[in-house]
This record gives C-alpha cells, sequence and structure tokens, in this order.
C-alpha cells in the first residue's frame, strides 16, 4: 500500500468512524444513567433519516428537513422511555433490555410498511456531495464536515456534562437516582434530556450516513446501530469521550482492513468485532473505561 492510498482510507475511516461515535454516543449516556443498552438507538438513527427524506419530499429545503428530521428522532426518543422504558425502571434490566429489542423490531417494521423494502434515494444536497480533489487523494465534503461535526458535538456534550448544572444533574443520576430525588432534583426529567440528546445525535449520525451512502431502508439501523453500540463498548461504555475514541478506532479498522486485504472485503463486519473481542478479552473495561462505581462519562 502506498502512502497516496493509506493516507486516502485514513480519510475514509475517519469519516466512517465519526458516524459511528455520534451514534456510539447516545448509547453510552443512556447505559451510564440507566444502565440500559438501548437496542433501538440504531433505528432512531433510521427515523431521523426518513424524516428528513418525508420533510425533503414535502417540499422543504434540506436545513429544515435537517430540523425536522432531529425533532422528530428526539421526539420518538422521548415517547420510547416514557411509554416503553419508564414503567418499566424498577424492573430487572432483562426487562428492560427485551423492551428496547422490541422497540427495535417495532420501528424497523412500521417503517418497512410504510415504505416498502425498497431503498429510497436520499436528498443530499450538491454542497455536501461535492468531491475535492487535493493531488491524487480523492476527497469528499463529508469527510470534511463529518469529523468537524463530531469534534464540535463532542465539545459541546461535554460542556454540558461538566459546566452545566442540567449536566451535574445527570452525573448525579448515573450513581444514585433514588438519593437525586430525595434532593429534590426532577429525575423524570433529566432522563428525558438524556434520551433526548442521545436521539439528537444518532439522527445526525443517521443523517451524514444516509449521504455518504446515498440510500435509506427502514433497517439501515441494525448493522450501524450494533456497530455504534461495539464503538461505545471498545472506547469504554459510560464514557462520551470513549465512545467517540471507539468510533474512530472501528472506523480505521473497516476501512484500513478492506484496503490491505481486499479478500477480506465480505468480512470486515465480522474483523470490526473481533477486534473489539481482542480488546476486551485484555482490558473488559474499554480502552477508557474505569470502575463505573467511581466514575461516569
Amino acid at each position: 500500500m502506498d502512502m497516496t492510498t493509506f493516507l486516502q482510507q485514513m480519510i475514509n475511516g475517519f469519516s466512517l468512524g465519526s458516524m459511528y461515535a455520534l451514534i456510539a454516543i447516545g448509547y453510552t449516556m443512556v447505559y451510564g444513567v440507566l444502565r440500559l443498552i438501548n437496542f433501538a438507538h440504531g433505528d432512531i438513527m433510521m427515523v431521523g433519516a426518513f424524516l428528513v427524506y418525508l420533510a425533503h419530499a414535502a417540499g422543504l429545503g434540506f436545513p429544515a428537513s435537517v430540523l425536522v428530521g432531529i425533532i422528530g428522532a428526539i421526539l420518538v426518543g422521548v415517547l420510547t422511555d416514557k411509554i416503553a422504558y419508564k414503567p418499566l425502571r424498577e424492573a430487572p434490566k432483562i426487562s428492560l433490555l427485551i423492551t428496547a429489542i422490541g422497540i427495535s423490531f417495532f420501528l424497523e417494521n412500521l417503517f418497512n410498511v410504510l415504505f416498502g423494502g425498497v431503498p429510497k434515494a436520499f436528498p443530499a444536497p450538491d454542497y455536501l456531495t461535492k468531491v475535492l480533489h487535493p493531488g491524487d487523494l480523492y476527497l469528499p465534503m463529508t469527510a470534511i464536515v463529518i469529523p468537524i461535526v463530531t469534534l464540535l458535538i463532542l465539545a459541546g456534550v461535554l460542556w454540558v456534562l461538566y459546566r452545566t448544572k442540567y449536566g451535574m444533574a445527570i452525573r448525579a443520576l448515573a450513581f444514585d437516582i433514588p438519593t437525586v430525588k430525595l434532593m429534590g432534583i426532577n429525575a423524570d426529567a433529566i432522563i428525558s434530556l438524556v434520551f433526548a440528546l442521545g436521539s439528537g445525535l444518532a439522527a445526525v449520525g443517521g443523517i451524514f450516513y444516509a449521504i455518504s451512502y446515498p440510500s435509506i431502508d427502514p433497517l439501515m439501523g441494525i448493522i450501524v446501530g450494533l456497530k455504534a453500540f461495539a464503538a461505545a463498548v471498545l472506547g469504554g461504555i459510560g464514557s462520551v469521550t470513549g465512545a467517540v475514541l471507539g468510533g474512530f478506532i472501528l472506523g480505521f479498522t473497516e476501512i484500513l482492513v478492506v484496503a490491505g486485504f481486499p479478500e477480506l472485503g465480505g468480512y470486515k463486519d465480522a474483523f470490526a468485532f473481533f477486534f473489539l473481542i481482542l480488546v476486551l478479552l485484555f482490558r473488559p473495561t474499554g480502552i477508557m473505561g474505569e470502575d463505573l462505581d467511581r466514575s461516569r462519562f
């Protein structure tokens, strides 16, 4: 592999890893507060992408359509918590896990019935599908925009967590929900905020994914959601920075394996999870994971 090819694959891996990172942040925040692996999270990403598609088809411009998609995904995420998760908050964790899987199947089949199983062309704007050619490199605008947006969002989330009263409440809730309630904090409202943040980020990740691979379908969130979950675990689930780092590592691994060993292209998904297993064998808490009884986020 020559240097030009290596740099090209690094660019591709950075872009793909950024999308995984955006979705992984939502996984890690919900887990950090509720110890819930929200397997419906990848489908929230799909909902956001489809709402952008619908809003654009109704005549809205792309920026307005993106706003509709993000807000719609936030509403779906918050309603999912209120309707499906909140009544089971005191139930065994396995009940919440099964419910999350059920919500995932429900959203996938609902959108499959509404839109059929045929992929839809995503209305990506020209300014985001433009390709630059610095030297021999192939540099899509998305490869520039997505990592920048991801890092800005990471900075914003960390600012909320460590510089605002809401972030302090989120971190306190992650340690002890009953005690936080006794201190007069509306725990349900803070949990809704966590779901809103996570769902909004999932929608942003889904929109960028749909722009990079310009088609959407009701099952698009399955494998992407699983990879984002793997990224969160790889980086250290419960750590926001770890989720982003895990996303980047997973994206780089997936791209570089295919570039270095083209004959393994059909196994790139399996290799990503195999790499996750290897890391967890030597560091079960993930790269940046810590004792969750002492630290959150």
